[in-house]
């Protein structure tokens, strides 16, 4: 068994310039937690696989191509590959989400 504490895992470099923890990482699948401060947001991007969303703390507004939606906490969005999404959190609190990518992608994620 592996137990992993994720408030000691350490955020990782990262084009959006946030708190993301890779808190998950096989050669089958991994997971972030990412956290956004009021007034932060994801740029823009592809993923070259399949991501689903996990809403763990606060309420955030995701863009997954053309649509929009504003999304609180225990709530799973799923975001297909190749297609265009971010996240943003316009609330006046924290934003925690849980990203898991799967299979784990074998190309870099494509800022737009």
């Amino acid at each position: 068994m592996k137990i992993t504490d994720i408030a000691k895992v350490v955020s990782g470099p990262n084009p959006h310039h946030v708190d993301a923890r890779k808190i998950y990482d096989t050669p089958y699948a991994m997971a972030v937690v990412i956290t956004l401060k009021p007034g932060e947001a994801l740029k823009k991007h592809i993923t070259p696989v399949d991501v689903f969303f996990y809403v763990l703390e606060g309420t955030g507004i995701v863009e997954i191509g053309d649509e929009r939606q504003t999304i609180g906490k225990d709530t799973l969005v799923e975001s297909p590959a190749r297609i265009p999404h971010t996240w943003s959190n316009e609330s006046s609190s924290v934003f925690r989400v849980l990203v898991v990518k799967v299979p784990k992608p074998t190309e870099e994620t494509k800022l737009l």
